[in-house]
């Protein structure tokens, strides 16, 4: 008897097409934000749909720093309240998904006894705020013991360090995770869906009108008590099929990451830089056996699904980086660069700096009743996703349970005690591996420098809603993200394999390889990247 899938593409388009008209909610967007609404609403035993006009977590929410924080920098701001809740969602992440999420050390080098003193104090605060949901206790460092923890960082002037800790994950696997717990619990979820439009009668939201994308753009009208807008950086799109002439609610910012091979920082333990050159905050984080470094906080007036490193962001972080480190990487060292756009809620007045904008959320209800939610970040995505369905029950009459999701137990999950190191699939784990059985050659490593396998690519096919080669290598897998160039070499197996289990033709592989190739050229460092119009850093730097 055949393993159920789970996520299927197929028999998710099968219910929505015998379903049009009976939805409670309709989530756009399959991002950190409507995945996390998606398994709240689902786990409520509401009618739960979710169309992603991409491929989940395509934009911002596969593209972040890996972390699960409080966020050190917004207690220096003095946001208590954000930090706080942050802190309390970081613990229940653990809690809930301890085969993706785990403790990491972070030490911040500090250049002067006041640094210690003020950092120090700081995270004593962190550590209390964090109560019951403690990581670790932080500590003082002294400068001879440094350079046990960190040999490449630079000595001069340096009198210590702090360590704190935190957590880091992989994005996209969560992402993935919620996908399927949702549909553990009756939800259907789509990708390469895209919403047109919006349906209205008497000036009310009452569904959506969209299209399959796989489908020759086959058009579905779904109507819906609730319609949810948690589309990121694209928001204001879906506002603007309500009302025209909708004022932007969101102000999006580029952060961009460099990474490494993992010999840069030869550490088990991140380096915070708490304030650099133009005052932002620099993370040096060992990731899946590399080193990511980053972020910037570019203002942009233009987004996109996928957005490009600046060369002044990368020259920044190489610059910054120089100042910190003994042996430090250059530009022929970037293994992959990233970009990824934070939805930001815009202020109500004009601001030129993202410093100014909330790192908070921002719901709201429209006149027609259509439910916008934006803003946070990755570790609060679960408390934003219980306010917004809890708002879309009132809004839509929805009989709804109270959300049980502080203690939902996230697909994947395993014990920490049983977790195995090398594996971010937790309790699939097993299954994933008989895939050989089936046919040994799954076995084989795709690339000679890392250990994934043909197996890992079927079970994105069957089990993840794997419709792409990219879906695969940048998401499923993250190799793009740690190795451009390998991702390039890997692509044509990976196509091979996919075009297999999918049942497609020799033009669509090499049409996927193409494809692939081009978009993985982007993610390698070039003499020059697009041209670009740079203000100074207080100003908006323009796209072309």
């Amino acid at each position: 008897m055949e393993e159920k899938k789970l996520l299927d593409r197929g028999e998710s388009i099968r219910r929505l097409s015998e379903n049009t008209s009976d939805w409670d909610i309709v989530v756009i967007g399959g991002g950190a934000t409507g995945l996390g609404i998606a398994v709240d609403a689902a786990s409520r035993g509401l009618r739960t749909l979710l169309l992603e006009q991409s491929d989940f977590a395509k934009g911002t929410s596969s593209r972040s720093t890996k972390l699960v924080h409080g966020g050190v920098r917004y207690l220096a701001q003095g946001d208590i309240g954000l930090v706080y809740a942050a802190l309390r969602e970081r613990g229940l992440l653990l809690q809930n998904a301890p085969h993706v999420v785990s403790k990491q050390s972070f030490i911040i080098p500090c250049f002067s006894t006041w640094d210690l003193m003020k950092y120090g104090i700081g995270l004593k605060l962190y550590d209390w705020l964090s109560g019951r949901f403690s990581f670790g206790r932080s500590r003082l460092i002294r400068r001879n013991e440094l350079r046990d923890h960190l040999p490449n960082l630079g000595r001069k002037k340096l009198k210590g360090g702090i360590e704190y800790f935190d957590g880091q994950f992989d994005d996209a696997r969560l992402s993935v995770n919620l996908a399927q717990t949702s549909a553990e619990h009756g939800g259907v979820l789509i990708n390469y869906f895209p919403v047109k439009s919006l349906i209205k009668k008497d000036g009310t939201i009452k569904g959506v009108v969209a299209i399959d994308s796989e489908d020759n753009n086959r058009e579905y009208v779904i109507h819906a008590k609730s319609v949810i807008n948690a589309t990121g950086v694209f928001v204001d799109e879906i506002l603007r099929m309500d009302i025209k002439e909708s004022k932007p609610l969101v102000r999006p910012s580029q952060g961009v990451h460099l990474v490494f091979e993992r010999s840069f920082l030869n550490s088990s333990s991140a380096v915070m830089i708490p304030k650099t050159a133009d005052g932002r905050v620099l993370f040096a984080v060992p990731w899946q056996d590399h080193v990511l470094v980053g972020t910037t906080d570019t203002p942009l007036d233009k987004h996109s699904l996928e957005p490009r490193a600046l060369d002044v962001e990368i020259d920044f972080i190489l610059d910054t980086v120089k100042q910190y480190f003994t042996k430090a990487p250059s530009r022929k060292d970037v293994l992959s660069v990233y970009a990824g756009l934070r939805p930001l809620a815009a202020p109500d007045k004009d601001e030129e700096s993202t410093k100014e904008i909330s790192r908070d959320h921002k719901l709201i209800v429209s006149r027609s009743g259509l439910i916008t939610i934006t803003g946070g970040k990755w570790t609060t995505y679960r408390k934003m996703a219980e306010e917004t369905v809890n708002k879309a029950a009132e809004v839509g009459k929805l009989e709804a349970t109270k959300s049980n999701t502080r203690n939902l137990k996230i697909h994947g999950w395993l014990p920490s005690s049983q977790k195995i190191s090398s594996s971010l699939y937790g309790s699939d784990a097993g299954k994933l591996m008989a895939l050989t059985e089936e046919n040994s050659s799954w076995s084989t490593p795709l690339h000679n420098n890392f250990s994934y396998t043909g197996a890992q690519v079927i079970w994105a096919v069957r089990h993840e809603m794997a419709r792409t080669v990219e879906d695969v290598l940048a998401r499923r897998l993250r190799l793009l993200f740690l190795d451009a160039n390998a991702a390039i070499e890997t692509a044509p197996r990976v196509a091979e394999l996919m075009m297999q289990e999918l049942g497609r033709n020799e033009e669509w592989k090499n049409q996927q390889v193409q494809q692939f190739t081009h978009l993985a050229n982007q993610y390698l460092l070039k003499e020059s990247f697009n041209k670009i119009n740079l203000a100074s850093n207080d100003k908006l730097y323009t796209l072309s």
